[in-house]
């Protein structure tokens, strides 16, 4: 039986390459993680992805910890500046996320949604942004499940140049539900 986490302190620091590079290719590779990110490319490839993804200014890339322990990875964009923008009618400050857990020793031990509600809050502090924006790929029936566990709905299928998605959508007075136990 995997263990519980419950007393946990959540972490986040923007990624740096020469500390990250190799930590992020080797999560890449993570059986959990090849399916849905599909960026399981050599090393010279990774660290050219990983370049390209730092040097967008629509976009922060972030490492979580949980108890002082590196085990996830986050984006947070801009959507208006993002291709997902062209799926929906995206207003100026929404914003988008995806994750991965790249630590397996971490999966199933009730993480992801404390850490995805932590980030979340993180994005809601631009106080112009009224959503957040998810699409995660539709056969990750688990990221799907965390989502909706965070104050996440589903509005549609996309087919998307790299996956068939579901676009999932949380506003602020979603999230505020969700931490104040309504949803």
């Amino acid at each position: 039986m995997i263990e519980q986490i419950t007393d946990i302190e959540i972490t986040f620091r923007e990624v740096e390459f020469e500390t990250d590079a190799v930590m992020l290719h080797r999560w890449h590779h993570e059986p959990h993680v090849i399916p849905y990110w599909k960026q399981n490319f050599p090393f010279s490839q990774y660290a050219k992805h990983l370049k390209a993804l730092l040097s967008d200014e629509h976009q922060t890339l972030w490492i979580g910890a949980v108890n002082g322990n590196e085990m996830s990875y986050f984006e947070t964009y801009w959507a208006m500046e993002d291709p997902i923008s062209e799926y929906y009618d995206a207003a100026p400050f929404d914003q988008g996320v995806h994750l991965l857990f790249g630590d397996p020793a971490y999966l199933g031990r009730g993480l992801a949604a404390p850490m995805l509600m932590n980030i979340m809050q993180r994005m809601f502090s631009e106080n112009r942004t009224a959503r957040i924006v998810a699409e995660p790929d539709i056969r990750n029936e688990k990221m799907i499940h965390i989502f909706a566990k965070c104050g996440f709905s589903p509005e549609r299928k996309l087919n998307l140049p790299d996956k068939q998605a579901l676009f999932m959508v949380c506003t602020r007075e979603d999230l505020e539900r969700r931490v104040n136990g309504d949803l």
